[in-house]
């Protein structure tokens, strides 16, 4: 299937912002900050886009806005988009991978379903996935077990890649996950792999030594993503150091980022306060943060503009 005239594929590299979806204070979707988010992706230097992910807040969209969401932004932007497609039933998933790739999406992200315990079970959930969206869609294979609660061996992993050339990328978010980062780029070595993209997440947590590690940059949604962008390509010039520097300026707020349930409202608070998006609001259900935590949040980010002065002081 035709996707977009900007595609991605095993060689990408870069960050690919994770989208946060923009909302208005009553609930409805903010198409205005949702034009401002994707400039702002696009500007900051992001190679591409992926939205209606988990941080995305996907599984409290309407069908229909979904498909506005992926319009506008598939409209708007000049770098590929991946629209997460996950869903509890094949019958969803092979809907929304199409309708996406049918309004110029280069691609889309499947995560694992909860259930799956077993080997068997995930490598047969994969090649019923792609059995559903069509193995014409390129796509991105999520490996995401804190939140997900699916562990994929390093052998699972690279069964699935290899089982289906339409795999052109790994999200990867195991944690601890630097030692399979490494597993996979020597099987690639030795040739028990195919080449595939490798883009890691976890805000941003381990993005210090994963490049060194062999990841080809980031897919995450840390509210300086113009940072990332900067942080990947110190490393691309062998600017360690200053890499770490940079890094070491924004672990903080990184770290901050990272506590369970209340990640999204700090991204899209540090997003409000840098003037991309009009308001921090989730959908219900959703936990909003506390005065005591947007005041911790923003003495963060007065720290850091010490070192950085893409902060807002």
């Amino acid at each position: 299937m035709e996707g977009n005239s900007v595609n991605f594929s095993t060689q990408s590299t870069g960050v690919y912002a994770i989208a946060t979806t923009p909302f208005h204070d009553d609930g409805t979707l903010d198409h205005l900050s949702i034009d401002r988010l994707t400039d702002f992706y696009q500007d900051s230097g992001c190679t591409g886009i992926t939205i209606l992910g988990i941080m995305g807040e996907a599984p409290k969209l309407e069908p229909a806005e979904s498909r506005a969401v992926i319009k506008q932004v598939v409209g708007r932007s000049r770098v590929p988009v991946i629209v997460g497609v996950s869903a509890p039933g094949f019958a969803a998933m092979r809907s929304l991978a199409r309708d996406a790739m049918e309004m110029g999406a280069a691609g889309v992200m499947i995560a694992p379903t909860p259930a799956l315990r077993t080997d068997e079970q995930i490598v047969n959930y994969f090649a019923q996935a792609v059995e559903a969206v069509g193995d014409d869609v390129p796509w991105v294979l999520q490996d995401y077990p804190l939140t997900l609660s699916v562990v994929m061996s390093v052998g699972v992993v690279a069964k699935v890649i290899s089982d289906h050339p339409s795999c052109l990328m790994l999200k990867h978010e195991d944690w601890p996950g630097l030692e399979k980062i490494s597993r996979l780029r020597a099987m690639q070595k030795a040739g028990d792999l195919r080449p595939v993209s490798i883009l890691c997440g976890n805000g941003g947590m381990f993005l210090d030594f994963e490049p060194e590690r062999g990841a080809d940059g980031a897919m995450t949604g840390y509210g300086f993503p113009d940072m990332l962008v900067e942080l990947i390509g110190l490393f691309a010039q062998g600017r360690r150091d200053e890499a770490h520097d940079l890094f070491d300026a924004h672990l903080p707020l990184i770290r901050y980022e990272q506590q369970l349930g209340i990640g999204l409202a700090v991204r899209k608070h540090v997003l409000k306060r840098r003037g991309v998006i009009t308001s921090d609001a989730q959908r219900k259900p959703g936990l909003a943060l506390s005065a005591t935590a947007r005041a911790e949040v923003d003495y963060l980010l007065s720290r850091l503009a010490k070192h950085d002065s893409r902060a807002p002081a």
